[in-house]
């Protein structure tokens, strides 16, 4: 696109990471499966700067992808990869050494904490769990090993809101890398490297692919120089992307900021009806008053997704919230969100944050592109399950 920075992000989306002259005017870039390519001669082998060179390391498809992505997340370059996992994982290892200290937003991911707590510790990092409001007073926490900042906002389950810009800045006054999972925005809602961070890493597979169907990741990096590390440490891990998984994703891409869109006004109605319910001990939504960082939404971000965190009444035991659960049509058990289908999902709090003291059953839901009142009536009609 000419001069496109005229245009707005959803009317971006539909064109980015795509060239139909470079494919005879195909509208979508073709997939290309692909391991060995071909050079016209030994020279173009021996030059370092040849486009592509292996399927693994970059090729037409993985390029349009990673194009499109840097576009979406408004940074210098990026590399895709297998998973959002790996997205993470490989981002990790090519920051960090032995002896350098991590903090990480107690909030996160849980998988991600699953890495630290093994792999990183076994290679002689210092781990350290934060918690997520604490802001500007991340200074304290700041050793003289600190090599990086993790952060997640909002958080996983709990979807509290941090105060990124200052985390940041506090980062940038002590030179320290800062990387921030980015998959709740999917791109739209917030922009972490408008906003003071270094790397911003996302699970394709959730909004991006938006139909449950695929398995991608991808981190985008602020400048030349991280991304070159970066994805000097992708191509020594073996890390990469399948190629209907790329073609997936940029499909989905052309429609993200509908999808998410209805997703949130599905979950703001959905949100409603659990607000008013007595078997409810507490809900989690940025968009709630009472959110932990519901300030810092209101002033960063544009809009919601689709997830709400739930904690019952610890009065019902787990049998009790199964019966709920097991009764629900529209809402089976899943370990995903950002499809296009709702799902529920228990948290296991006590495992996943550090000092989880609250009691009660936690699930997560993912409101989908169901009518909203058949997803409302399915709720009322499992709900008295508890009663039993």
């Amino acid at each position: 696109m000419s001069n496109d920075n005229k245009y707005k992000k959803a009317t971006k989306f539909v064109h980015a990471g795509r060239n139909p002259e470079d494919y005879f005017g195909v509208v979508n870039p073709p997939i290309c499966r692909t391991s060995t390519i071909l050079y016209k001669d030994l020279d173009a082998y021996l030059n370092p700067y040849t486009k592509y060179r292996y399927g693994r390391i970059n090729n037409p498809l993985s390029q349009n992808f990673e194009e499109a992505v840097s576009e979406l997340e408004g940074g210098f370059h990026s590399i895709s990869t297998s998973s959002g996992l790996s997205a993470i994982t490989t981002v990790l290892l090519a920051f960090l050494k032995a002896g350098d200290h991590i903090l990480i937003v107690d909030s996160c991911y849980p998988p991600t904490r699953f890495f630290a707590n093994s792999q990183l510790k076994s290679y002689g990092i210092e781990v350290e769990y934060y918690d997520p409001m604490v802001g500007a007073g991340i200074k304290d926490l700041i050793r003289d090993n600190t090599a990086l900042i993790y952060l997640e906002s909002p958080g996983s389950a709990t979807l509290e809101v941090q105060d990124v810009p200052a985390i940041a800045k506090i980062a940038r006054e002590n030179n320290i890398l800062t990387v921030m999972d980015n998959t709740y925005s999917a791109g739209i809602l917030f922009n972490p490297l408008d906003h003071g961070v270094n790397i911003s890493l996302q699970s394709a597979a959730k909004y991006l692919g938006g139909h449950s169907d695929i398995n991608l990741g991808f981190a985008v990096a602020d400048t030349k120089e991280n991304y070159e590390k970066l994805k000097a440490c992708a191509v020594n891990l073996g890390v990469c992307a399948g190629a209907e998984d790329l073609y997936l994703s940029l499909r989905g891409l052309r429609t993200l900021q509908m999808r998410l869109d209805y997703a949130g006004k599905n979950m703001l109605l959905v949100l409603k009806w659990f607000k008013e319910r007595k078997e409810v001990q507490e809900l989690y939504c940025p968009a709630l008053e009472n959110a932990k960082g519901h300030d810092i939404w209101k002033r960063d971000f544009s809009g919601v997704n689709g997830l709400i965190g739930v904690l019952f009444n610890p009065k019902y035991s787990f049998n009790d919230i199964s019966r709920f659960v097991d009764s629900l049509e529209l809402f089976p058990v899943g370990s995903s969100w950002g499809g296009y289908e709702s799902l529920v999902q228990p948290q296991d709090m006590k495992t996943y944050r550090s000092n989880w003291q609250k009691e009660g059953v936690f699930i997560r839901f993912q409101i989908g592109s169901e009518d909203p009142q058949d997803l409302i009536s399915d709720l009322e009609g499992g709900i008295v399950n508890l009663k039993l």
